[in-house]
């Protein structure tokens, strides 16, 4: 089962949006569910600045912000790799995800949003960043990392089908496998595909 913030270190987040309403709905959901809020900026420039600062678990970024909106606040911190970044945005537009992506974001969320959206964005946010920190910490080389990622990816999707992991268990398996057996993490998720597609593999089923 995944960590929550009752029975994991209480998580550290800044919130950055214009509009102070939604400022604090969001600042108040956020507390009601266990997590930190360890500054609030209305416009990008001076989220890029706490966020250098404060150093915090998770960054939630508007879009639409004065001085610097959220997809240039997101390449800055997510590029200076501070923090994982969620976008904000009233708009579910297909371009603007993908700006959102390409800008560093590891999840996003459409207003108007409820709690119950929220607490997953936040989750797979800071589960996604960690996989990518373990990966890049596996391999140097840019174009390694990518491989390993997309082995690593598909892996993940054949440990969710097969056993009913949800993706940060899928990810957390793969992790303590390779530690286990002293192998690399890109060794075991092809071992994982040889498995799902017929081979004969002799890692223990989670």
């Amino acid at each position: 089962m995944a960590e929550t913030p009752t029975d994991a270190e209480r998580r550290r987040v800044l919130i950055a949006e214009d509009e102070a309403l939604i400022r604090l709905d969001l600042a108040e959901m956020l507390i009601e569910e266990g997590y930190e809020v360890v500054g609030e900026a209305g416009d990008g420039e001076t989220a890029v600045r706490l966020a250098e600062e404060l150093k915090p678990d998770l960054v939630i970024l508007d879009i639409k912000m004065p001085i610097m909106d959220g997809l240039a606040a997101a390449e800055r911190i997510a590029g200076a790799r501070i923090a994982p970044v969620i976008i904000l945005t009233a708009f579910s537009q297909r371009d603007l995800v993908e700006r959102a992506r390409a800008a560093g974001a590891m999840a996003y969320l459409v207003k108007p949003f409820q709690k119950s959206d929220l607490v997953p964005a936040v989750e797979i946010a800071l589960s996604r960043y960690s996989e990518v920190a373990a990966l890049e910490a596996e391999v140097a080389s840019l174009t390694d990392r990518l491989e390993i990622r997309k082995s690593v990816e598909r892996a993940k999707g054949a440990l969710m089908t097969t056993y009913g992991m949800t993706e940060p268990q899928a990810f957390k398996w793969i992790q303590r496998t390779a530690m286990d057996h002293r192998m690399t993490m890109k060794e075991v998720a092809e071992r994982i595909l040889e498995e799902t597609a017929g081979g004969e593999v002799t890692l223990p089923a989670p």
